[in-house]
């Protein structure tokens, strides 16, 4: 039996804002070409409307979600899983040429779904869709350039948004800014950031040695607390969280010791980074919170993977850091190689961020392979591992859950930052 996965792939304008997220799942493209085509669509999209039953309501809300429909989805009404300023229902052409499924399809335009076309043609079939939908997405690497530069053209007179896809090179990134596109999709988009938001002095930061400290296996508070102590900002931002109304406390906590005791180390771990990078980046460029929720994301998966990988020469905590730290060149304006130099993690963890090397490199590469969606490989890598990989999907959207929750928890924290309150007076932020 096959296995599903399904992946959340962040689609962005220009600019390097997030217009929403495309979901993609394992088996819907491979339903047509297998004996018993109609069982086994059924069975794969069976498989996919029992998990969105389930995680719809929480983790894809708040988002743009671009989402294929097979004929099977379709018939069991699934888009009604989803919010109308939730969802766009994209079609492939196995969808197009379906009567029965064009049929659901322009029920559910009616009802005010935005309908999005995959792999867009010059054909006639393609072009007498155009009035119903309203977004058009086309392949850069099947596409031509002309034919993209005219069906941009055509997509932009008649109001509608043109998204290129499979953007996995510089070149081809760029190519999709020179056409003028209104989104961007690929492996390498999920990686951009407009600039680099840190010097490489911020390699020296107090961040650093606390995200160590705390990653250890056994860590020691009184150097959490003396760390803390040290820095102005992060002893502000830790006493205002400890005090939000997440925490709902009868009595305010005053010192950075009462602080640390209010949140406990495995909510104070998932803060830090957080918060710290809040405070140092004043003004966010665009696209930089989805970017520091990516280099969240990234750790608390491999520390979950952890739970099921064999013969791992690391720690959870390290495997956290590993995931946390992947990031940084594009967070610091420096080389990773450089930058991982500057910080005390271990060499196999070092080893497997620049080259990929040993069970910790092979960790990581199921990591990229999954936010890339590449489906062979997650299978492959997974197995080596000894990860079952019926729980990666579980896995995966469980820690996208987690990390979304603490980044609305720090949002609502800064807000009330905004709102003009006061930091707390030198003797009450630092015993």
């Amino acid at each position: 039996m096959s296995s599903k996965y399904i992946v959340r792939q962040p689609i962005k304008d220009p600019e390097g804002k997030i217009l929403g997220h495309e979901i993609l799942y394992h088996g819907e493209n491979q339903a047509f070409t297998v004996e018993n085509p109609q069982a086994k669509e059924f069975a794969s999209a069976d498989t996919i409307y029992s998990f969105l039953t389930q995680n719809s309501t929480t983790t894809l809300r708040g988002s743009l979600n671009f989402m294929t429909f097979t004929t099977t989805l379709l018939m069991k009404k699934t888009p009604r899983l989803f919010d109308k300023s939730e969802l766009v229902i994209q079609i492939n052409d196995s969808v197009i040429i379906h009567p029965l499924s064009m049929h659901f399809v322009n029920q559910f335009a009616k009802e005010g779904y935005k309908v999005a076309v995959n792999e867009f043609q010059f054909a006639p079939r393609y072009l007498a869709l155009l009035d119903s939908i309203d977004y058009i997405k086309v392949n850069v690497q099947t596409t031509p350039d002309s034919a993209m530069h005219n069906i941009i053209d055509v997509a932009h007179s008649m109001q509608k948004k043109c998204i290129i896809t499979n953007i996995s090179t510089e070149d081809e990134y760029r190519k999709a800014l020179a056409l003028k596109s209104d989104g961007l999709e690929g492996a390498y988009v999920a990686e951009q950031m407009t600039t680099r938001v840190h010097s490489s002095a911020y390699l020296q930061s107090s961040f650093f040695r606390l995200m160590v400290a705390i990653t250890r296996d056994e860590p020691d508070v009184d150097e959490i607390e003396q760390l803390i102590s040290m820095d102005a900002s992060l002893t502000y931002n830790l006493l205002k969280v400890a005090n939000s109304a997440f925490f709902a406390l009868r009595n305010r906590a005053t010192t950075v010791h009462q602080a640390i005791m209010t949140l406990g180390l495995g909510q104070l771990k998932q803060w830090i980074y957080l918060l710290s990078a809040s405070v140092s980046t004043e003004a966010a460029e665009a696209g930089t919170e989805e970017f520091l929720k990516r280099s969240f994301m990234r750790a608390s998966f491999c520390k979950e993977l952890m739970k099921y990988a064999k013969n791992m020469p690391i720690s959870p905590a390290e495997a956290y850091l590993m995931g946390m730290f992947s990031t940084l060149n594009h967070l610091v304006d420096a080389p990773l190689e450089e930058i991982l130099e500057e910080l005390p993690v271990a060499d196999v963890v070092r080893d497997a961020l620049t080259k990929k090397e040993g069970r910790c490199g092979k960790l990581y590469e199921l990591l990229l392979s999954y936010e890339a969606a590449n489906w062979n490989a997650i299978t492959a890598l997974a197995e080596e591992l000894g990860i079952p990989n019926q729980i990666l999907t579980n896995v995966y959207f469980n820690c996208m859950e987690n990390v979304n929750v603490l980044w609305e928890q720090l949002s609502s924290t800064a807000a009330g930052q905004v709102q003009g309150e006061e930091a707390p007076p030198a003797s009450e932020s630092g015993e």
